[in-house]
């Protein structure tokens, strides 16, 4: 399937401001491109801010984001497959609701993808600072930021390569940490219960729920696979079997590492320090060694994150210019490799507040976005196949109403929860959006110009 622009049927939009991308990825390279955005290690970017926030019950919390995720990652296929081109839930929301309302689902989603190259950013400062104190954070933030900005310049390939090798030893080192931790709890000569991470004294299920809401920064990724619908050959077949695999490889790796964590280490209120406690556990479960493989092995890992999300974030931006929603300078593909190079340098420059910015303000603002994104695509599914297209029967009500009105309501619910720092910021975010909105329709009077997209 070949996506291309309409040039003829939209004199607004020279071809110098669209272009065709390369359909490189197939379904290995695209389940790859899932699990780097998310980070096989991800379960410990907010390991010790959530198992805190849960009273030691991180793996149920998991649990309950892994099945809202699932109806969401569900809803993300069936809109591929009606719409399969760049902009991911903006372009999913302008087919379904209009231009206006894409819009602002688009500034959304801004919000998600462009704290998410901050976040790890902000982490690979903050574990190569555990490992060289002598050097300053902003050092390896300034370098890391320079050094993903030069692969995705030089096209989606040359970071296909890259995240195969850092996905591999990411999975290498979560086999290690099992096996060790397995072994660990088995030399114990207590016995031990297996379900403790589950349910122990302290259960709440309000906090959970916080926490839960939070993790959906963990899960971030499935959904960027997406955006990569006009770099891929058969996107309708390929991407909406990648979304929910990779969705669910994820899923089960945060839930079975978290609990092994939980076992080996219980004293969940003794950390020194929630934003590195994976330090802690590793070098509970196999001493200096292991925390200095997980350092090397989770900086590498949040590198790969960094390079899919500032990739998907530009395409999104791709996607918003070519439509005249942004400057059409971003709109633009430069070079051989055909590549958003301005979208590509705005999110460097933006990535730049990572040098400042907390960990819990990123994790609450990349979940703020996510959530509402997420709630917005069960919605249009709903929209696009049982009032559009007016599919009828038990099986389509149950494919297209039933399945994704419950992902809305649990998204919602895991929405809600957010902390109130997420609602004023994220409120703020949207409020810009507004006035931008405001602005390019020149308050409602012109409309948003619509880009034909021709299969």
């Amino acid at each position: 399937m070949n996506t291309t622009t309409n040039v003829a049927d939209t004199p607004s939009h020279p071809s110098s401001h669209t272009g065709r991308f390369r359909q490189s990825l197939g379904f290995t390279a695209l389940v790859l491109f899932g699990l780097a955005y998310m980070v096989p290690l991800a379960v410990f970017t907010t390991y010790g801010l959530v198992t805190e926030m849960t009273k030691g019950h991180l793996p149920t919390a998991y649990l309950l984001t892994l099945a809202a995720m699932l109806f969401t990652a569900y809803s993300y296929g069936c809109m591929v497959q009606a719409h399969p081109y760049s902009g991911s839930v903006y372009t999913y929301t302008r087919k379904a609701f209009g231009p206006c309302f894409g819009f602002m689902a688009g500034w959304t989603l801004l919000l998600d993808y462009i704290f998410l190259p901050m976040l790890s950013y902000l982490l690979i400062g903050i574990y190569m600072s555990e490992y060289f104190p002598a050097i300053h954070p902003w050092v390896w933030v300034l370098g890391s930021i320079a050094l993903v900005t030069f692969f995705n310049l030089i096209g989606i390939e040359s970071i296909t390569r890259v995240n195969c090798v850092l996905v591999v030893a990411q999975l290498i080192f979560i086999a290690v940490f099992v096996g060790l931790s397995v072994q660990s709890l088995s030399a114990q000569a207590e016995p031990v219960s297996l379900l403790a991470p589950f349910h122990h004294q302290g259960f709440s299920f309000p906090l959970i729920m916080t926490g839960a809401a939070v993790l959906c920064v963990s899960f971030v990724g499935f959904d960027a696979v997406s955006t990569m619908a006009e770099e891929t050959a058969n996107p309708k077949f390929r991407i909406p079997l990648a979304i929910m695999l990779v969705t669910l490889l994820g899923g089960v790796l945060f839930v079975v590492v978290s609990w092994c964590a939980q076992m080996v280490y219980p004293e969940w209120s003794t950390f020194n320090d929630p934003d590195s406690a994976s330090v802690e556990v590793m070098r509970r479960v196999g001493g200096d060694l292991l925390g200095s493989a997980f350092t090397a092995t989770y900086v590498a890992g949040c590198f790969a994150s960094a390079m899919v999300s500032q990739a998907s974030v530009s395409r999104v931006l791709f996607a918003m210019g070519r439509d005249g929603a942004l400057p059409r300078v971003f709109g633009r593909l430069v070079s051989k490799k055909r590549v958003p190079a301005s979208a590509i340098m705005l999110v460097s420059v933006l990535s730049l507040v990572a040098l400042f910015i907390t960990l819990d303000t990123v994790a609450n603002m990349i979940s703020f976005g996510a959530l509402f994104a997420f709630s917005a695509v069960n919605l249009a599914v709903v929209k696009h196949y049982l009032i559009d297209q007016k599919r009828r029967g038990v099986r389509n009500g149950l494919l297209y109403g039933a399945l994704p009105v419950s992902g809305f309501f649990i998204t919602l619910w895991l929405w809600s929860s957010l902390s109130s720092l997420s609602f004023t910021i994220g409120l703020i975010w949207m409020g810009l959006g507004l006035i931008c909105l405001l602005v390019a329709t020149r308050a409602f009077r012109v409309k948003l110009p619509e880009l034909q997209m021709a299969e």
